[in-house]
C-alpha cells in the first residue's frame, strides 16, 4: 500500500506523528508537514518519505504516482475548507484534490471544536463526495484507561476504514 498523511494545523500535530509511527513497516509512507504545523523531529517508520508542504510538483501531487489513500491528519479548517472549494495551492491540498480526482479514500480529522456551521457545510459537502470525515472523537465505549489507549483508539478507527490492519483497540467479541 501507498499513502500519504499531510499533518496540517498546530493542535494535534503528534495524533498525526503517532498516526505514521503506529503504521506497518510494508506501507509505503509519503508525509507532508503544513507550514503552519509543529515541527514534527523524527518518524519511528524508516519507510517514511518527507515532502515540503509548498513542492507543488513533489511526485505525490500526480495521479499518475497512483496513491492508495490519503490522510490529513489533523485537517485544520483552512485546509478543509481549501480542499471543500477545490483551492490546491499547497501540497497538503493538492494531494487531496488529487485523491477526490482519482477516487482514492480521502480521510480528513477536522481539529477543532466546537466547528462553525461553515465547517460543517464544508464537511458535509465533502462527505458527499465520499471523502471520510473522521475527527478525533473519545470512544467512552473502548474501555480506555489513558491517553495513549484513547489515541491507539481513535487511530486504530482511522486504520479500520482506510483499510489497514491493525490490533490497536480491542475489539467487540
Amino acid at each position: 500500500m501507498k499513502l500519504v498523511v499531510a499533518i496540517t494545523g498546530a493542535s494535534g500535530v503528534q495524533l498525526g506523528k503517532k498516526f505514521v509511527d503506529y503504521l506497518p513497516s510494508d506501507i509505503e509512507v509519503h508525509v507532508v508537514v503544513s507550514d503552519n504545523a509543529l515541527t514534527v523531529e523524527s518518524f519511528e517508520n524508516k519507510q517514511v518519505t518527507l515532502h515540503a508542504s509548498n513542492n507543488i510538483a513533489a511526485s505525490i501531487s500526480s495521479g499518475s504516482f497512483s496513491v492508495d489513500a490519503t490522510a490529513i491528519i489533523p485537517c485544520s479548517m483552512n485546509t478543509l475548507a481549501k480542499i471543500a472549494c477545490g483551492i490546491s495551492d499547497n501540497l497538503p491540498t493538492r494531494v487531496a484534490a488529487v485523491a477526490l480526482k482519482e477516487q482514492k479514500k480521502l480521510l480528513l480529522a477536522p481539529r477543532e471544536l466546537p466547528f462553525s456551521a461553515i465547517a460543517l457545510e464544508n464537511m458535509q459537502k465533502l462527505a458527499s463526495f465520499g471523502v471520510i470525515i473522521a475527527p478525533p472523537v473519545m470512544g467512552y465505549y473502548s474501555d480506555s484507561s489513558s491517553l495513549e489507549d484513547m489515541e491507539k483508539f481513535i487511530i486504530g478507527k482511522w486504520y479500520d476504514v482506510l483499510g489497514i490492519p491493525n490490533e490497536l483497540y480491542v475489539r467487540w467479541k
